[in-house]
């Protein structure tokens, strides 16, 4: 009986037969069509379909349809469009990988970083991960007090020299205001700028790969409108306790000096007693999480998620906060969930501001990813799936990218 169902099998298509008549099949379809079907695809799914046949990898791996597919994401809509969310997973870097959400297709993709950052990391280097932009990933070692970029697009992977400020520990990294551009946009040479207090002065520091080499400038006080707040500019949080922050702006050219400016909130969030309220800055934008207490017979302080406010700057620098917008009601039921701790991480990417919190309860983490459309006034709440190994998960490190579909590395690298 055995052999009859083995012999049956025979007469079925093998799977390895099928696969190569449906890419036939797909080869054969007009070019406009093919282009149509390939730009819906995630770039991991892309990836793996260019390593399937010569044609499609010439068709996938040419100049213009690399540009075609990364304008197709960006026009996307205000949704989260081209942009991925990454964690890191703090593993050995034998098991060192990126985990990435897609938001547009709403899967989890596994980026492995292992074989390219060992030869720049010693066995069992503590790493934390700070920052991605296009193929641009850095991180923190805090066992040799130091940074390390890895490009996927190139394979590699290298040790940046000491900023300014001296050898530093992850600790030190582990904060608001950490920004790495492009630069210039769709290339793999970057900009890494952060800003500090020094001696109670703020400071900007700017690394440029491409010089290889570290610059910092004193900021000065802003008075007026001493710098326009145009899209070219870039503001980074130099310090924060609460809702007393400290941020700094640089405007593009070389021939004026940062600015800094300690903006206010109207009416204090934290007067009157209420300090279940978490401040996150990011790009020029700032919101606040307004949470209250649940009534639970266990000794866990429970909080649930009650309001989020966005902020952002009037047209002068050096201004206040304004309220921009607060997310709808009805939206914050969709994730309401208990929670003991809360963190968030807020930018802005190609005129879209995102916001992700990341909570804990017991054990178990939970990710909420906001996006706010300036332009239509709209917010948009992007469920994010669960992944295996959730539960007790060491996260170190989340980033957001929204360059990451310029990013074209070898087929292997990235895969589910």
């Amino acid at each position: 009986m055995s052999d009859h169902h083995h012999l049956a099998g025979d007469h079925h298509p093998s799977p390895a037969s099928t696969a190569t008549t449906a890419l036939g099949t797909l080869l054969l379809l007009p070019s406009e069509l093919l282009h149509e079907i390939l730009i819906r695809l995630a770039l991991p799914e892309l990836l793996r379909v260019r390593s399937v046949a010569r044609p499609l990898s010439h068709l996938i791996s040419s100049p213009d349809f690399r540009r075609f597919y990364h304008l197709s994401s960006v026009s996307s809509g205000p949704a989260p469009a081209a942009a991925w969310l990454l964690i890191f997973k703090k593993l050995p870097p034998r098991g060192a990988a990126l985990r990435g959400f897609h938001g547009p297709s709403g899967r989890w993709f596994r980026i492995p970083v292992s074989d390219i950052i060992s030869p720049a990391v010693p066995p069992g280097e503590d790493l934390y991960f700070l920052a991605a932009s296009g193929s641009s990933f850095l991180f923190a070692a805090n066992g040799r007090r130091e940074l390390v970029v890895v490009d996927l697009s190139a394979q590699s992977a290298r040790r940046l020299p000491p900023s300014p400020l001296g050898p530093r520990g992850t600790s030190s990294w582990r904060r608001f205001g950490l920004k790495l551009v492009a630069d210039p946009p769709g290339s793999n040479r970057f900009r890494f700028l952060f800003a500090e207090l020094v001696n109670n002065t703020p400071f900007l520091f700017e690394y440029q790969s491409g010089t290889d080499m570290w610059q910092s400038s004193e900021a000065v006080l802003a008075s007026g409108p001493s710098a326009p707040a145009g899209p070219d500019g870039t503001y980074l949080c130099a310090a924060h306790a609460g809702p007393d922050c400290v941020m700094v702006y640089s405007g593009p050219g070389v021939d004026r000096p940062p600015v800094f400016f300690r903006p206010r909130f109207p009416h204090n969030p934290n007067a009157g007693g209420h300090g279940d309220r978490l401040h996150v800055y990011g790009d020029g934008s700032a919101v606040v999480v307004r949470s209250t207490l649940v009534d639970e017979p266990s000794r866990t302080r429970v909080k649930v998620v009650a309001g989020v406010d966005l902020y952002g700057f009037g047209p002068e620098v050096g201004g206040d906060w304004q309220l921009v917008s607060s997310v709808p009601g009805e939206l914050i039921q969709g994730f309401r969930k208990p929670y003991a701790v809360m963190t968030g991480l807020l930018a802005e990417r190609e005129g879209v501001i995102r916001l992700i919190l990341i909570s804990n309860c017991r054990g178990a983490w939970d990710l909420v990813w906001l996006s706010y459309d300036p332009a239509g006034a709209e917010w948009r709440w992007v469920p994010v799936p669960d992944w295996g190994g959730v539960k007790g998960l060491n996260m170190a490190g989340i980033a957001v990218s929204s360059t990451f579909s310029r990013l074209w590395p070898p087929a292997p690298a990235i895969c589910h």
